[in-house]
């Protein structure tokens, strides 16, 4: 039987790429980080803790009452799941029966207070589990995810956690400063895709973050007794001008290629690399890490990279620093690729308006992000009043608990200033707005975004005074601050 493909991706949880067990019920028997280890999971006969056997995992106590435990991971790399394995190495009389994933996305530093407001979504209904045995799941779920819940149904042990998939950085965060980035690293969305041999190290160590921290954690090929040479290919991040290149062979002494070869080509989107040119040709030293600027030839954007070392060995890290041209955002991409019933459905998220949704999606394609944003804020000013009354129906009151219809994702993080707020003011928050509907005949609009609910409180009140002229038009300008937002966390949520 084959494994399953998803088990070529890297591991997006582990505490080698930053990731980390946050919160669970119970660890009385092991510790939680234990999940996360990079290392397989380990047996020790005969050693025991003032708690009982000592085990290379997570292990909850025997439950004598109804109800499961839980864990909850912050992904080291957030993106896109493909797979997931829940091992249960060692685990053969105290593995758990069941287990199911659920997950969320967070993108507050603050998440450890976020995510009393999360809203999670169930990527892996309950499933069994076999024990002392890794147990693989595909998940088809295609949205960008930061933290999961693994559930295990009642109790008992799990020793590793790996969760496979893509990385998919927020963009606008990573490109707000300008400059150059290091358009090969795993954590903004670079993929080794393909590569001659990896028998000793994986490929995937090659772009992961931080230095190497052993030879096991490179790529590394096994001894070449014929003619020709070992290769990996590496789709940047962003296709980019590389001003520089990093590459590593700490930890390999005795094992380093005795020389390399770095080529480039731009072929966005390509599934056949034609046409590589040589950005660097050198010999190599054992345990260096070696960086080159000078040294680069400048051949222009590019979209992969190769690396080719002669005729074998490991190399710890690759680094391909350079700045990132103009391109059109994978998750843009998606939006303009979409069946039109799909692509209305993606955008009436971000806009309640029936009309501003159809005349989106019939300008599609979108160039770029500003692009996007351009065209979806002009619309919106060319839209008649009972278009933005349609609009603004489609939010949740500000603040208002038990609503009459149930507040998105998207809408619970911009009001999570309101959701934190003292009773009582959620309760001044309530009158306001129900006398603000009342006297202009539509829900008080604003952009919630990093706003308190004092703040938000003393704004209303202070509408409260105008006219229903003046409070259209000030609903609409706020509005269209939502649909600016809405729009980029669109992108970047299906990037």
């Amino acid at each position: 039987m084959s494994e399953p493909s998803f088990l070529d991706l890297p591991d997006l949880a582990c505490d080698a790429v930053g990731g980390a067990a946050l919160l669970c019920n119970d660890e009385f028997f092991a510790e939680k980080e234990n999940l996360l280890r990079a290392h397989p999971a380990e047996w020790k006969e005969h050693a025991y803790t003032d708690r009982g056997k000592w085990m290379d995992g997570w292990e909850t106590r025997r439950r004598r009452e109804p109800g499961h435990d839980w864990c909850v991971i912050r992904l080291g790399l957030p993106g896109i799941i493909r797979g997931v394995v829940v091992d249960t190495a060692y685990f053969r009389g105290n593995f758990p029966a069941e287990c199911s994933l659920e997950a969320c996305t967070i993108d507050d530093p603050l998440d450890l207070a976020a995510l009393a407001r999360a809203t999670w979504t169930e990527i892996l209904p309950r499933s069994p589990l076999a024990g002392d045995k890794q147990n693989p799941f595909a998940i088809a779920h295609e949205r960008r995810v930061t933290h999961l819940r693994l559930n295990i149904f009642p109790d008992g042990g799990v020793a590793r956690l790996r969760v496979h998939g893509e990385a998919a950085p927020r963009w606008s965060r990573l490109t707000a400063l300008g400059g150059v980035i290091d358009l090969a690293a795993l954590e903004h969305g670079a993929v080794v895709t393909s590569c001659s041999d990896m028998f000793f190290g994986s490929r995937n160590n090659l772009i992961k973050p931080g230095p190497s921290r052993s030879m096991a954690d490179g790529w590394e090929t096994r001894r070449r007794r014929g003619p020709g040479n070992d290769w990996a290919i590496v789709r940047l991040a962003a296709p980019g001008v590389v001003e520089r290149l990093e590459i590593d062979t700490s930890h390999f002494k005795g094992n380093a290629p005795g020389r390399c070869v770095v080529e480039g080509v731009y072929a966005p989107g390509a599934e056949t690399l034609d046409g590589w040119r040589v950005l660097l040709a050198t010999p190599l030293q054992p345990h260096t890490r070696h960086v080159f600027d000078d040294e680069l030839r400048r051949i222009g954007a590019v979209s992969h990279v190769r690396l080719s070392v002669y005729p074998d060995g490991g190399v710890a890290r690759l680094r391909v620093w350079g700045a990132p041209t103009a391109t059109t955002p994978r998750g843009l991409a998606a939006i303009n690729a979409m069946l039109p019933a799909d692509a209305s459905a993606a955008l009436q998220r971000c806009c309640g308006s029936t009309r501003w949704v159809d005349a989106l999606t019939a300008l599609r394609p979108f160039e770029d992000l500003p692009a996007l944003l351009r065209q979806g804020e002009r619309l919106w000013w060319t839209l008649t009043e009972a278009d933005w009354l349609e609009a603004f129906a489609a939010h949740p009151r500000i603040g208002e608990r038990g609503e009459r219809r149930p507040a998105s994702a998207w809408s619970s993080d911009e009001q999570k200033g309101a959701a934190a707020a003292t009773t009582a003011v959620q309760d001044e928050l309530a009158r306001a707005n129900l006398a603000y509907e009342q006297k202009h005949g539509f829900i008080y609009i604003v952009c919630a975004t990093g706003r308190s609910a004092d703040d938000m409180l003393a704004d209303l009140q202070a509408r409260l005074a105008g006219d229903r002229r003046g409070e259209i038009r000030t609903a609409a300008e706020e509005q269209a601050k939502i649909l600016r937002l809405r729009l980029t966390k669109l992108v970047e949520e299906l990037s």
